[in-house]
């Protein structure tokens, strides 16, 4: 099994910037993909951003496009989202995901990912 925690949320300003970790643990080398997402309720999950472990593709929503940077470090067992220019329409639970099936068809769909950390709260205020 795959472990995922979060970290990193918090409250800022209009403009702000924030970087959250997730630290996966387990049987981390069956990850095949990773990804961030985000939840206000009454809302579906929503992708973020996603990337291939040990590689450097990446994909992002394109809300997060330009403003978002997702990284890793596989040594680590670690993902990050910097997030830069905060909006209050970025105030949401932000979850870590993971994928341990080489194939997929929809990257940034919740539904492909099995994995989930418990996630971190970000909120942006005006």
């Amino acid at each position: 099994s795959v472990e995922l925690v979060e970290s990193g949320g918090g409250s800022v300003q209009t403009g702000g910037s924030l970087r959250l970790s997730c630290q996966a643990s387990g049987d981390t080398h069956l990850i095949k993909w990773m990804a961030w997402f985000r939840h206000v309720p009454g809302k579906e999950r929503e992708g973020v951003a996603m990337a291939r472990s040990g590689h450097t593709y990446t994909h992002y929503a394109g809300h997060a496009e330009g403003r978002f940077t997702i990284s890793q470090d596989k040594a680590k067992n670690q993902l990050y989202l910097t997030m830069t220019n905060l909006q209050p329409s970025d105030t949401a639970m932000y979850y870590c995901a993971a994928r341990t099936e080489q194939y997929l068809p929809f990257p940034l769909s919740y539904t492909q990912y099995a994995n989930w950390g418990q996630g971190t709260q970000v909120t942006v205020s005006s």
